[in-house]
């Protein structure tokens, strides 16, 4: 299960590195600013931008934590294990 301190963990890193969060019914949000995420002890919380009024949120999605099931870079690609890396299968 997602911990809160696992989002936090993205969201604190320096330089930000925009992320999705992807859910269990297999829907994928993407966190592109820190300061539109807050996270409480059993729901993210994040804002839509407002298009027309930077720093304004226009709507808020909650998402409870244990729908989390994994983080992927905004960039789509996705860490490979270290399994992969050194060149083993995945059986």
């Amino acid at each position: 299960m997602i911990r809160p301190e696992d989002v936090r963990k993205h969201l604190d890193k320096r330089p930000f590195e925009p992320f999705r969060i992807c859910l269990t019914d297999g829907e994928a949000h993407d966190i592109r600013h820190p300061e539109l995420c807050l996270v409480d002890r059993s729901t993210v919380h994040v804002g839509v931008p407002d298009p027309c009024r930077r720093g304004i949120a226009m709507d808020t999605h909650y998402f409870s934590l244990v729908h989390i099931v994994r983080f992927e870079p905004v960039n789509g690609k996705r860490r490979r294990s270290n399994r992969a890396r050194n060149g083993k299968s995945h059986r």
